[in-house]
């Protein structure tokens, strides 16, 4: 979780005049020349190749570990489809959130890209917050959205993924495809195996979500597949401001016990 900013009680909010301190990280992007190619060129590379192609890698993490030390708040992470549209509720409840977030004091960190993500980073920075954009080089998709005051543009989905979760206090999932599902199962995985510490985990929609969810106790848990204590892990709302008092409070709770 969150490592890159001094952690701080959010008494009043913190955002003050909108990324002015990012420096030259701000809207930075990384050379993509290569991207899908070198994925699959990874996976069938030789010994000789290999030690080239890890470097270029840790590269990546690199430049993502940079741009989470520029982020001097607590932060969430906000996941949804690329392919909703302005206006939509589901558009403009994304974009209440990122502004209740950052009217909190949290800096909003999304993929970076149009529909949930355009959205939620809006939000945050109509507010004056800080808002950060981890976009992924994919062939004949849009780039980084306008509304991010940090932006990195990343080759390899692994290293992007590292970097939402290093940055975040909680993770907040609106409705989406195969890669919004993607983040919500891998999050609740790292937290169910103890690879990560306990985070809120949040589902917003519930008409949208809320089958899955009925699905996992019908399923999952009466087949003793999952612990009851697993579905604590995932939280439901269609509210926002509910969504931000979750996850504040518990990074209030965690404060507090890393200072006792």
């Amino acid at each position: 979780m969150a490592t890159g900013h001094r952690r701080r009680r959010l008494s009043r909010p913190c955002c003050g005049a909108r990324a002015r301190h990012v420096g030259d990280l701000r809207r930075a992007r990384l050379l993509v020349t290569q991207g899908p190619e070198l994925d699959r060129r990874v996976l069938r590379a030789s010994q000789e190749t290999l030690a080239g192609d890890i470097s270029l890698i840790a590269s990546e993490f690199l430049a993502g570990f940079q741009a989470i030390q520029q982020i001097d708040r607590p932060a969430v992470s906000i996941f949804g489809s690329a392919r909703v549209l302005e206006g939509t509720p589901t558009y403009e409840s994304a974009r209440e959130t990122g502004r209740a977030f950052a009217e909190a004091g949290f800096a909003v960190v999304t993929g970076g890209g149009p529909g949930v993500m355009e959205a939620a980073n809006r939000g945050c920075q109509e507010a004056g917050g800080l808002s950060v954009g981890f976009n992924i080089e994919l062939p004949h998709e849009q780039g980084l959205n306008a509304w991010c005051d940090i932006g990195l543009t990343f080759r390899h989905f692994y290293a992007r993924k590292v970097m939402f979760v290093k940055a975040a206090e909680g993770f907040v999932i609106f409705p989406g495809g195969f890669g919004t599902q993607d983040e919500l199962w891998e999050a609740l995985t790292l937290i169910q195996t103890r690879k990560i510490g306990n985070f809120p985990v949040v589902v917003f929609d519930s008409d949208y979500w809320g089958e899955l969810l009925d699905w996992m106790r019908k399923e999952m848990l009466d087949d003793k597949l999952i612990s009851p204590e697993d579905l604590d892990l995932l939280f439901l709302t269609d509210d926002a401001r509910e969504v931000v008092e979750l996850v504040v409070s518990r990074y209030e709770v965690r404060l507090a016990e890393g200072s006792a």
